[in-house]
């Protein structure tokens, strides 16, 4: 007890230093320790699988965009009644009905073709001559597309085997040769063969006929033909037109001021 009571100073000192001893021996333990709870928590933290971003929305993006290049075209001729103020028309009397004037019911476009009859080409075999010159057959031709009148008329012809008349030319006589059944022809106008039978016309269509009408004033036309300036002539909206064409469905004219050609088609159900 003594020797404690002597030096208890020293031995607290030298607890102290133990424990400083020990203290430094365990510190590189101890920050390894911690360095390694480090890692850990970084390597935790890094390696976290990350999930992939959700992919863009650029739906409106993309419709700005288009919209961008696409020009704005503004309507000041048909939608806008500001600057263009809807016009009417008053149909002949005694009706004198008010209607308003939009695109397709009044000018070219409002003409209705009401009814196409087909013209033909009629061949006949009339009959057969014999003479000191040889045989020749009486051939009838009749050409209801003829643009004029005396054209039109039935005009015979009297042609031997393969003497090239104004239309045709015989190339073939069939059964005797005086009382044939029926002959073969070439026609002038295009390389094609018919046959023309006795008693039996041979006809083939060579034009068509067209009867129009333009209501909003009451205007009609029967039988107009291609190319014959038809009575009265076609004015509608104070502009005349030519008849060009015409087919079995569709009849074409053209203005006479400017060239401009419309198609009227035929619809026989409307």
């Amino acid at each position: 007890m003594d020797f404690l009571k002597k030096h208890y100073e020293k031995v607290v000192m030298g607890l102290v230093l133990l424990g400083l001893v020990v203290g430094a021996a365990l510190l590189p333990l101890m920050i390894a320790g911690e360095r390694k709870d480090l890692q850990d928590m970084a390597d935790k933290i890094i390696s976290k699988p990350v999930k992939s971003l959700a992919a863009l929305d650029l739906t409106k993006q993309d419709a700005l965009l288009r919209r961008m290049q696409t020009s704005l075209t503004l309507d000041f001729k048909e939608t806008n009644k500001l600057f263009n103020s809807v016009p009417w028309q008053r149909t002949p009397p005694p009706e004198s009905r008010l209607f308003k004037v939009q695109k397709g019911n009044v000018g070219v476009e409002a003409i209705v073709v009401t009814k196409t009859l087909p013209l033909y080409l009629i061949i006949t075999l009339d009959g057969v001559s014999t003479n000191a010159t040889g045989v020749r057959y009486a051939i009838g031709v009749e050409r209801e597309a003829a643009t004029k009148l005396e054209q039109r008329k039935k005009k015979t012809n009297y042609a031997s085997l393969n003497n090239k008349s104004d239309t045709f030319v015989i190339r073939e006589v069939r059964g005797p040769t005086d009382n044939p059944n029926e002959v073969v022809l070439e026609l002038n106008d295009t390389p094609e063969r018919v046959v023309v039978k006795k008693g039996i016309p041979f006809k083939q269509v060579d034009g068509y006929t067209a009867d129009l009408k333009y209501e909003p004033e009451r205007k009609t036309w029967i039988g107009v033909r291609a190319g014959v300036p038809p009575k009265p002539p076609v004015v509608v909206a104070g502009e005349e037109y030519i008849i060009v064409a015409i087919t079995k469905n569709e009849v074409v004219l053209s203005a006479k001021l400017n060239n401009k050609k419309t198609s009227i088609p035929y619809n026989p159900g409307s």
